[in-house]
């Protein structure tokens, strides 16, 4: 299977505009631009999106082994912050921290932690990163 994303950019790097758009039509034209990547500013960046990937793709992932496991989770909850520097060499994302709130009845927090960083380790997302990628899992029961 093969999933596309698009990007059009004009103008230079910090006056610039650009748009990303998705193959699946979940983005059309989204703005983007310096200001939204380096200062906050508004419209998306690249590392939002890439967090969204990763959050997405965990979660499925441990849905899968929490089925695997005879567990359906009744609500989880990822948050992926996605860390970009400046490095020698120019910028880098160095790493993604995972936090996790679930709900997992009948789940015991050290089968869900072992579960949950089994997902992290097996989500095709962490394995694209080449950064250090924690996790964080905490279990509501």
């Amino acid at each position: 299977m093969k999933k596309s994303g698009s990007a059009v950019w004009s103008g230079g790097l910090k006056d610039g505009k650009g748009s990303l758009s998705t193959e699946s039509g979940a983005l059309k034209s989204h703005p983007y631009g310096f200001t939204a990547r380096f200062e906050n500013g508004p419209g998306t960046n690249p590392e939002e999106l890439i967090g969204a990937a990763h959050a997405g793709c965990f979660t499925m992932a441990l849905s899968n082994i929490l089925g695997e496991a005879n567990l359906t989770a009744r609500e989880m909850n990822t948050k992926a912050d996605v860390t970009l520097e400046k490095l020698p060499d120019g910028f880098a994302i160095t790493a993604v921290h995972l936090t996790l709130r679930a709900k997992v009845p009948g789940a015991s927090p050290e089968k869900f932690a072992e579960l949950a960083n089994k997902a992290k380790i097996g989500c095709p997302v962490s394995k694209l990163l080449k950064a250090d990628i924690t996790l964080d899992a905490a279990l509501e029961n």
